[in-house]
């Protein structure tokens, strides 16, 4: 089972669609990738190529 993160002030931000879009701080204290292509991902996920950078 994953651990529930509390989201915290500068952990996202609101798009102009109105869409969550999580910060690399979130990520961070999230501590894994989630292989989504998120656009702040520390984890340098490339999901055309599906792999990560090291």
């Amino acid at each position: 089972m994953k651990k529930i993160i509390p989201i915290e002030e500068g952990d996202y931000y609101l798009t102009p669609e109105g869409y969550r879009c999580f910060t690399e701080q979130y990520h961070l204290k999230r501590g894994y990738c989630c292989e989504s292509g998120c656009r702040h991902c520390p984890y340098g996920y490339d999901k055309k190529t599906n792999s990560q950078k090291k």
